[in-house]
């Protein structure tokens, strides 16, 4: 049976009020923000794990759960009588109204770039009428180590504060590799994580710099691991024997093999 958005969206807001209700599920009715937070984490990653696997019905299914976390949230508050989820609708239509005056307004935006510099244009402006110490306060706290680099440096750039030239940045790169080599070499263990810290912090700027998503190329790079060394234990697997019990170079043959196939 086919619903239109809104029917279809109206019947899940009911299943929430229901679940959250006096006669709801138990479990349901005694979450917290606190206690909701990990789920929320969690969805978000499956999410992107679906994505990464590009097939729609699991696109679907995990957009779902993540669609339920933000229901559940807005139930808490609107239980609070803070706000609904009709005020969460409401505030979205209208920021992305704002922001988007090369489309609702006169404004003139033909390119991503000038419309991400208009974006960050207006969310300085309105930040400009809140509690607003720096500009780097709107990067979230929580957001991955990576990502959160990267929307730092971003942000610091936006205001002048960047190298000029890439090769600018990797000279900074090769004095934080030499600290760090010095650290690990002398056995300064108190700065060895100091000095790691900044290498990685280089790296990002490298990747924003050439446009690349710090994070995004991270996980590829894990999920290209997990599938080689997969490949490994299946030979080893093969052949009878354990892994701990195989040979480094029979290890780093397979590896091999794994790469050619892609």
């Amino acid at each position: 049976m086919s619903h239109t958005p809104d029917t279809a969206f109206k019947k899940l807001i009911d299943i929430v009020n229901t679940l959250m209700s006096e006669n709801g599920c138990p479990w349901d009715r005694v979450q917290t923000r606190e206690s909701l937070k990990p789920y929320l984490v969690e969805e978000a990653y499956e999410t992107l794990e679906a994505l990464d696997s590009n097939q729609p019905e699991k696109i679907k299914d995990e957009l779902g759960d993540l669609l339920y976390q933000v229901l559940f949230h807005a139930k808490i508050s609107e239980n609070q009588k803070e706000f609904d989820i009709t005020g969460v609708i409401d505030n979205l239509a209208e920021k992305m109204v704002r922001r988007h005056p090369h489309v609702f307004e006169d404004s003139k935006a033909d390119t991503p770039d000038a419309v991400i510099n208009q974006w960050e244009h207006i969310k300085i402006s309105e930040k400009a009428n809140r509690d607003h110490k720096s500009v780097l306060d709107s990067v979230p706290k929580n957001l991955p180590s990576l990502a959160r680099a990267q929307k730092l440096t971003k942000k610091a750039a936006k205001h002048g504060f960047d190298w000029q030239e890439i090769k600018d940045v990797f000279a900074k790169l090769d004095e934080e590799v030499a600290e760090f080599k010095e650290a690990v070499l002398s056995g300064k263990d108190e700065n060895i994580t100091d000095e790691l810290g900044d290498i990685l912090f280089v790296l990002v700027n490298i990747a924003r710099h050439k446009k690349i998503d710090a994070e995004e190329a991270l996980r590829g790079t894990n999920n290209k691991f997990i599938q080689r060394f997969q490949y490994i234990e299946a030979q080893v697997e093969q052949s009878g024997k354990a892994l701990k019990d195989t040979p480094l170079d029979t290890l780093e043959h397979y590896w091999q093999e794994a790469k050619r196939k892609g």
